[in-house]
């Protein structure tokens, strides 16, 4: 079991739908928070307590800052959960290779570095969460190279879990189905296709807070 109340959590993506809505759920949980994003302004709309760093996270360094940041404001780091992501829509004859490398970037190498970066800074039996997303489990077609990049994140989490466990750290794997995070509608290239309506965003965070309390390692999107 993990006691959120009390632990130092370290939100990447925060101005996101599902990064705000975890934030707020991890606040009412008894969390301290550090929020990151790229945009002050957005940052510092967030109605919440907690320290604001503003960092683009595909830059090298910029995932050992913000876990720096977080043992700065808390003292300590427990618990990571990126929320940081990006989606493309269309035919791989029509993405563009900017697009490619954006998805990967942003969906694949931002996750990595960020469980790098964690590994010599958080508190023992602390906590990483991804969220691949239900993509992970089943690619689509006009979402090839979007749900290639989660796959990838889901298939590192899965060995990354083992390595980590020599540091008592734990691995969440979540891959919760569409929800509603505006994301779609701001598609690095493509438009996207009607889909039916999503997952609350809030229910999605409850779930994912859920599990971290009760030591879940893995999240499938039939668990939402």
């Amino acid at each position: 079991m993990t006691d959120l109340n009390g632990a130092s959590a370290l939100v990447l993506g925060a101005t996101g739908g599902l990064g705000m809505a975890l934030s707020t759920e991890l606040h009412e949980r008894g969390a301290t928070l550090t929020l990151v994003g790229r945009d002050q302004s957005r940052l510092d709309a967030i109605q919440l307590p907690g320290a604001r760093h503003v960092a683009d996270l595909r830059n090298p360094t910029a995932c050992d800052h913000a876990m720096q940041a977080a043992i700065t404001h808390a003292g300590k780091l427990d618990i990571v959960i990126n929320a940081v992501g990006v989606v493309a829509f269309g035919p791989i004859s029509e993405l563009s290779i900017d697009a490619m490398e954006e998805l990967f970037l942003t969906n694949t190498f931002i996750p990595i570095m960020a469980a790098k970066a964690a590994l010599a800074r958080m508190a023992e039996a602390g906590v990483i969460v991804n969220i691949s997303g239900v993509i992970a489990e089943q690619n689509l077609p006009g979402m090839a190279a979007y749900g290639a990049s989660k796959a990838a994140t889901r298939s590192f989490d899965e060995a990354f879990a083992r390595e980590a466990r020599r540091t008592k750290m734990r691995v969440l794997d979540a891959r919760p189905p569409h929800t509603e995070t505006g994301l779609a509608g701001r598609a690095i290239e493509g438009d996207s296709p009607r889909m039916p309506p999503g997952l609350n965003p809030e229910h999605v965070a409850v779930t994912i807070c859920n599990a971290i309390e009760q030591g879940d390692t893995d999240l499938p999107a039939s668990s939402f």
